[in-house]
């Protein structure tokens, strides 16, 4: 009886397919022919019983259902990239690859000031930083593509080990040319009638945000919804409005053209450094965690817990 897998050939043509936008450019990619890259998605179709493109001549387009298969299928291959990468170095007695996953925020801050503070001695020969959302960054470190992640609370899976949890101020970030930015603090009544700038994901800081408005009676013109800070901070370099943002991401991106503000009420951002349970962390991961740890000190106003603070 043959197993019930998925070729990873067609998965591999598949994500080519929907990261070029087309079947010609999937086929130049892979250095196949146009017609074996289209028998190759219309073979996985048949497999997983569902389409997954939506075909109009020349021009392609993923179904809904192919969106969310597309994120699965990344995942699975990229760990099966890091499989056989680690397969190689274990041949070669080569140090091993550190794969980390972080949420943007501190994937462009804290991590990279941490790598700073390895040894050069040990120094991975080869580190994967892989910049994603917290679902993403949770779902590499259980099915353990990660060695590490760096992610936004909730933290709540039975397959993660937490190793301490980050606590820092959200801080208000506006146009340097916006009549905000002559102000040394940004007050409730600040946000009175302007448009808001916020984290997207209603569970993770945008739920904190949203409490934080209920709870001064800020009633703002308008929000623009972003996935990530450093979208947030463009978009308010462009006047677009007042971004509330986690203060870690100003640790590591440039700043030019914006003003920092702290807020007169308190808004946290909460983070967690994970790893998968029940998992030997190798010396050189164990130095990263303590790194991370170190770096996160420096930044203004951090404070380190151990368990989910009871505010939370």
């Amino acid at each position: 009886m043959q197993p019930d897998y998925l070729d990873t050939r067609q998965l591999e043509a598949f994500i080519a397919v929907m990261s070029i936008g087309s079947m010609t450019g999937a086929a130049k990619a892979l250095g196949k022919s146009q017609p074996v890259i289209t028998r190759l998605i219309q073979e996985l179709e048949q497999e997983l019983g569902f389409s997954i493109l939506h075909r109009n001549g020349p021009r392609i387009a993923p179904t809904e259902q192919g969106v969310a298969f597309f994120a699965q299928a990344e995942l699975f291959l990229g760990g099966l990239r890091t499989i056989s990468q680690r397969a190689r170095q274990i041949e070669k007695a080569q140090a091993r690859p550190i794969e980390i996953a972080a949420i943007p925020a501190l994937a462009a801050s804290i991590v990279p000031l941490a790598l700073c503070d390895l040894p050069q001695e040990q120094f991975p020969h080869h580190v994967h930083l892989h910049s994603a959302a917290s679902e993403n960054v949770v779902q590499a470190v259980v099915a353990r593509t990660a060695d590490v992640g760096v992610a936004s609370l909730p933290l709540d899976n039975p397959g993660i080990d937490v190793h301490w949890i980050g606590e820092v101020p959200c801080v208000a970030v506006v146009a340097d040319d916006d009549p905000l930015a002559h102000n040394d603090m940004l007050r409730a009544s600040d946000l009175q009638g302007r448009r808001l700038i916020a984290s997207a994901n209603p569970y993770r800081l945008r739920m904190r945000i949203d409490k934080a408005m209920k709870e001064h009676a800020i009633e703002p013109c308008g929000v623009i919804d972003s996935n990530a800070t450093y979208v947030s901070l463009s978009l308010a370099r462009k006047g677009l409005g007042v971004a509330i943002v986690e203060s870690t991401t100003i640790a590591g991106l440039p700043i030019d053209g914006l003003k920092v503000l702290p807020l007169e009420f308190h808004i946290p951002f909460y983070w967690g450094v994970i790893t998968a349970i029940g998992v030997p962390l190798p010396t050189t991961v164990q130095m990263l965690i303590a790194a991370i740890e170190r770096r996160a000190f420096d930044l203004p106003q951090f404070r380190k817990h151990v368990n989910l603070p009871s505010s939370y």
